[in-house]
């Protein structure tokens, strides 16, 4: 079995029934907050993020993604985790489509199945890929704009396949980010790289 796959076994066991999600769920405030969301509240959806018309591709988005607290938007949610039928139909709920694929699989075949998007999400995602290089990659083909939240300077470990650095995130992106040290703000330890990046030469 490769790494990739103990990596999806290793994630589809720790979503489990995928009820109670209030530890990941936390975080999303802080990745969302480093990715240039900015919270509002309002009486029909109390906190959340208003995304003006955009249309996003949530990148390994997972059972809980930050779009179900979105509002004026359309998005494509991508994860190759099996998830409970439940999921799925919450998404459908929500006016959201989840595929079951992995973030490399983005070909222009794919992309073209999918529809046109404003803006690519990744957070908490890369660790557990195969190619994180080439999902970069896709995301930056798939729209203009890319946000991103991403745990560096972790070695490999079980579930997580891959070490992310700063370096290699610049390198990927092409751009500068930014990189901040979490002390246990909502349940987040550790470093993380961050930011929202619009780049030229995108070809949709």
């Amino acid at each position: 079995m490769s790494s990739w796959n103990e990596a999806q076994q290793f994630e589809e066991q720790f979503w489990g029934n995928c009820i109670n999600t209030l530890s990941e769920e936390l975080k999303q405030r802080i990745y969302a907050e480093h990715m240039g969301l900015p919270l509002i509240r309002t009486e029909a959806l109390g906190f959340g993020y208003d995304l003006k018309g955009a249309r996003v591709l949530d990148i390994g988005g997972g059972p809980v993604s930050i779009l179900l607290k979105c509002i004026n938007r359309t998005g494509v949610i991508v994860d190759p985790c099996r998830f409970p039928d439940w999921v799925h139909l919450r998404y459908a709920t929500a006016n959201l489509w989840m595929r079951r694929m992995p973030g490399e699989d983005l070909d222009d075949d794919d992309t073209d199945g999918l529809g046109q998007f404003n803006e690519v999400w990744i957070y908490n995602v890369l660790q557990h890929t195969d190619d994180p290089a080439k999902i970069i990659a896709n995301a930056k083909r798939c729209a203009p704009r890319l946000r991103i939240f991403e745990w560096v300077d972790l070695p490999a470990y079980p579930g997580h396949p891959q070490e992310i650095t700063q370096a290699k995130l610049e390198e990927w992106i092409g751009m500068p980010g930014k990189v901040t040290e979490f002390t246990g703000q909502n349940e987040c330890h550790g470093k993380a790289f961050h930011g929202c990046f619009d780049h030229a030469g995108h070809n949709s």
